[in-house]
Parts: structure tokens; C-alpha cells; sequence
């Protein structure tokens, strides 16, 4: 697969391979700054004067990645008098340039598009930061050296292995992913196992669960975003079951303020000690008994904005599954991780997506459970 195409991914079960990749996709990386007000774009779709002049786009712009941009976002960016194939990853961080927004934008025939753009790029006398890479612009931040923060993907994760071997002997690569939103990877902790679980073991055992219990593995996950999807983040996971189980951030470092890698770095030190306190979250679940679950899980649902096809699937399955037991908190919040697994095998293999779920369902934790066990049937 080209990694030019707008639907680009790639998985990695080793490391050292993951690293790798990251080091020579810096190496192809350029950041380039410009003023907004000289940067234009033109449509570039079936028909367009641009699709039929190759020879206007910069040096090393290949046909596939022309007639792949013409398929999806339909649009180029001209900066340095060459054009770009503007990728979809770029489109929000262009307009945020321009000062406009809205889902009408979309709406637009591509030549009307690109020239409300164009009129309002020109207004604005501010740098832009462009990423460009894989033969597209993948972003358009804001230029200022406060507002944007290059933090590449190889440095943060040879930090974070640094800090792994310190804290963490004996922990295991899970697995990586990168697409050109977002780089994401996760790690298992085996020889911290006991540890982190032993107490919230004891309490799953004590109410009958102990096959859940024997499953669950502590792991950590990283994250990170060039085109402005997601800050630098390492969270907490339970492994061990059909799907990760998110169970809140410890740590975010975002891609501003003149943030440098060495700062995600040396705030890993203190991190993993917040582990616990999720844990201490998840157990507290297991003592708030519910009566109407169904309901709090639809009213949880709601309030925590998950695609509403998968949640009304998952709290239907929920329905049917718990009989007559008592029910608490934490079988709502395991239930609530069904709708990660529904949105995978519907076809959803977006991790960035699947993360902004994931982190949204991991919010379950913190809220005020009583508050939603309603006895009115609520609407999603």
C-alpha cells in the first residue's frame, strides 16, 4: 500500500521496527513555515485544470498521489509556488488558518470551496506551519513558535522506552500503529501484575468473578499526533480481554507552548505512580450497586457522546445478559467496552477514532453513578 493514500496504515509487533519506521518517516518529513496569506488552493477533482497540469506540482509529486488526493479531499495547496496534494488530515488545520468553520464547508462544490478559502487565507498576515510528508500536506498549524510544538514520534518513544526499562523490567511490546493522523502503541507489565492488581483481584474474586479477574494484565498506551488529532499521552490499560480496556490518562503533553520531548520525557518519572489511582477508580465501581442499569448505562452513553448505533447494540446485549443479579457500576463499565469491539468488527479500524472512544468510555470512571441510575426510561 502507498503510504501516500489517504487511507494508509500500518501495524507493528515489534518495536524496534516501529522505531525504525518513525526514524526514516522523519528523515521524509519537511516542515516548512509561510505566511497564510500566500498560501492558496485549488480544487483538484475530475475535470480541473490542476489534474490535467502535472507539471505545476512540486518535484517528487507522483500520479498516485494526485489522483488519490482528486478521490478523497478533492483539494491542492500551493505554497512556494508548487502544488501540494492537500491530504484530509489537513483540512480542519487549513481552515482554522482561514478563520472559518462549520459542516456547510463540506457542502461546497470544490471550486466554491476553494475559493472561500482562498479569500479568506488572504486576509491574514500570520505564519503557518505546514507538514508535509508522504507527497501531501498533512496539517497546516498555526506558525507561531507558541502555538505548535514539533515533537517527532521517535524521540518520544525511545524516551518512553528509557523510562520502561527503568520502572517497568520484564514488560513486553504489545503492539503498534501509525496511519497519518495518529501513532499509537501499547505495552503489557507482567512482572508488576501482583502489584498493580492484587487488591482489585481479591474484590473480583470475592463477587464470583474470578475468570475476569485470572485475564486482566496492567499495560500502559501511548499516543501521539502531528496533524493535531491527539497531544503526547501515555495512559492506563487492562489487558487481557477481546479488546484493551482504557481506564484513563496519566500523562499529556501537548504540542504547544515551546513543549519539548525532554518535558513528556521527565514527566514519565512521576506518571506511573497514577496508575493506582485508576485502578482505585475501577474498584470503587464494583461497591455502587445499581437498579436500573439499563437506564444508566443509556444515560451514560449519552453523556459521554459514544456513536449511538454501537452503544444501542452493546446496552441491547447488556439487556439480555443480567438476568436477575444484582448489578453494579463496574458491569456497566465492562459492558460500556462491547461498543469498542462493535465498532471494530462494524468495520471501524480507525485507531484514531477507536482512541477518542476508548477515552471517552474511560471518562465512566469518574462520574457521579447515582446520577444517572434512573428509574424513567431514557432516550438515546
Amino acid at each position: 500500500m502507498l503510504q501516500c493514500l489517504d487511507s494508509y496504515s500500518e501495524k507493528f509487533y515489534d518495536f524496534d521496527e516501529m522505531i525504525d519506521y518513525h526514524v526514516c518517516q522523519k528523515m521524509d518529513t519537511q516542515w516548512e513555515r509561510a505566511e497564510v496569506k500566500s498560501l492558496s488552493v485549488a480544487p483538484l477533482e475530475t475535470g480541473s485544470s490542476l489534474l490535467c497540469s502535472p507539471l505545476v506540482f512540486a518535484p517528487g509529486i507522483s500520479d498516485a498521489a494526485i489522483s488519490d488526493t482528486a478521490n478523497n479531499l478533492g483539494l491542492a495547496l500551493k505554497y512556494d509556488d508548487s502544488y501540494y496534494p492537500l491530504r484530509a488530515t489537513a483540512f480542519k488545520s487549513l481552515a482554522d488558518r482561514a478563520k472559518i468553520s462549520g459542516s456547510s464547508l463540506h457542502k461546497l462544490k470544490k471550486q466554491d470551496l476553494a475559493s472561500v478559502l482562498n479569500k479568506c487565507l488572504a486576509l491574514h498576515g500570520a505564519m503557518a506551519l505546514l507538514l508535509i510528508r508522504d507527497e501531501k500536506v498533512s496539517a497546516a498549524h498555526s506558525g507561531d513558535i507558541k502555538d505548535y510544538s514539533i515533537l517527532p514520534a521517535d524521540e518520544l518513544l525511545n524516551g518512553l522506552r528509557m523510562k520502561l526499562n527503568e520502572r517497568f523490567p520484564g514488560y513486553a511490546f504489545d503492539s503498534g500503529y501509525t496511519d497519518h493522523c495518529i501513532t499509537s502503541a501499547s505495552w503489557s507489565l507482567p512482572g508488576q501484575r501482583d502489584e498493580m492488581l492484587g487488591t482489585y483481584q481479591k474484590v473480583l474474586d470475592a463477587q464470583g468473578k474470578s475468570a475476569l479477574a485470572s485475564k486482566l494484565m496492567p499495560g500502559i498506551r501511548f499516543c501521539s499526533s502531528d496533524t493535531g488529532l491527539a497531544s503526547a499521552k501515555v495512559s492506563a490499560l487492562l489487558l487481557g480481554l477481546q479488546h484493551p480496556i482504557h481506564i484513563g490518562g496519566m500523562l499529556a503533553v501537548e504540542h504547544r507552548n515551546q513543549s519539548k520531548v525532554e518535558d513528556f520525557i521527565n514527566s514519565l518519572d512521576g506518571m506511573f505512580a497514577q496508575f493506582g489511582d485508576a485502578i482505585a477508580m475501577l474498584e470503587r465501581l464494583t461497591k455502587i450497586y445499581l437498579h436500573n442499569p439499563v437506564n444508566a448505562m443509556t444515560a451514560i452513553c449519552k453523556k459521554l457522546s459514544v456513536p449511538k448505533k454501537a452503544a444501542l447494540e452493546a446496552i441491547a446485549m447488556f439487556e439480555c445478559s443480567i438476568g436477575s443479579e444484582a448489578v453494579t457500576a463496574h458491569d456497566v463499565f465492562m459492558a460500556l467496552q462491547e461498543i469498542i469491539f462493535i465498532l471494530r468488527t462494524d468495520g471501524e479500524t480507525a485507531d484514531g477514532k477507536l482512541l477518542t472512544t476508548e477515552e471517552n468510555i474511560a471518562r465512566a470512571l469518574t462520574l457521579r453513578w447515582n446520577d444517572f441510575d434512573l428509574a424513567k426510561q431514557v432516550s438515546y
